[in-house]
C-alpha cells in the first residue's frame, strides 16, 4: 500500500513538474510550433504553387528541343528560333529542375557535335544524374571534349569513369575504356595502355573492343628492333 502513495506521489510530482514547465515555456514553445507549422505550410506551397508549375513548363519547353536535337538541328536545338526554346534557354530560366539538368547534358552534347570543346566540358561537368546509363555517356563525352583538346589526363580519367559507371552495358563500356587505353598510347604511356587494354581483353571478351585487344597488346608489348623500325 505505501509503494502505491509514494508512485502516486511521484506521479504527481512529475504532472507538478510538467505543468510548471508549461506555464513558465507556453509562450515560446507555442511560437516554436507555429514556425514550424508556418515553414511545413510554406514548403508545401512552395512545391505546389513554384516547383510542380515550374517543371512542368519546363518538361514542354525541352519537348521541342529534343525533337531539333533528334533532328541533327543542333544549333536550333540550343538556341531555338522563332517557335520554340532552345536548351540554353532551359538552363537559364528554369534552373533546380530536373528539365534544365538534362538540358546541360544535351547542351554539352551540341557543342561537343559543333566543335565547341571548351562549352562541351563546361555544360557536361554541370551535368548530373542517377540514371548511369545516360551518366556513362556523359563521362564519355567528357572524354571526348578533352581529347580534343589535347587534356589527355582528363581524358583518359573520364573514359575510365565512363567504363566504371555502367559496365553492364559492355560494347559501350568495352568501347569507353579502349578509348582510355588507345589516348594512352598515342600519348607514349606505353605500358599504362597495354594494361588498359588488358582489362578490356578481361573484363569485355565478347565485345568487338574486347576481340581485338590482343592486336594492340602484342604490338605494344613486341620489342622495337631494327628490322621493326624499317
Amino acid at each position: 500500500m505505501s509503494d502505491k502513495k509514494v508512485q502516486g506521489a511521484e506521479s504527481e510530482d512529475v504532472l507538478l513538474k510538467v505543468e510548471g514547465f508549461w506555464a513558465k515555456y507556453q509562450k515560446q514553445l507555442l511560437i516554436g510550433i507555429g514556425v514550424i507549422v508556418v515553414g511545413v505550410s510554406g514548403w508545401y506551397a512552395y512545391q505546389t504553387m513554384v516547383v510542380a508549375p515550374k517543371e512542368e513548363q519546363a518538361a514542354d519547353a525541352i519537348y521541342k528541343a529534343e525533337q531539333n536535337f533528334a533532328k541533327d538541328s543542333l544549333k536550333t536545338a540550343l538556341s531555338g528560333d522563332g517557335t520554340s526554346k532552345g536548351f540554353l534557354y532551359i538552363i537559364n530560366n528554369y534552373g533546380g529542375t530536373k528539365s534544365a539538368n538534362l538540358a546541360q547534358y544535351y547542351a554539352g552534347v551540341c557543342y561537343l557535335r559543333t566543335g565547341d570543346f571548351n562549352n562541351a566540358v563546361k555544360y557536361l561537368q554541370d551535368f548530373s544524374t542517377d540514371a548511369v546509363q545516360i551518366q556513362m555517356m556523359a563521362y564519355g563525352c567528357l572524354g571526348d571534349a578533352y581529347s580534343e583538346l589535347k587534356k589527355t589526363d582528363d581524358a583518359v580519367t573520364y573514359y575510365k569513369k565512363a567504363a566504371e559507371t555502367f559496365d553492364k552495358d559492355e560494347p559501350n563500356a568495352s568501347e569507353y575504356l579502349f578509348r582510355a587505353g588507345l589516348t594512352l598510347e598515342l600519348t607514349g604511356k606505353t605500358k599504362e595502355a597495354v594494361d588498359i587494354y588488358k582489362q578490356v581483353k578481361e573484363k569485355f571478351p565478347e565485345t568487338d573492343r574486347g576481340r581485338m585487344a590482343d592486336k594492340y597488346i602484342y604490338r605494344l608489348s613486341i620489342e622495337p628492333n631494327e628490322s621493326s623500325t624499317k
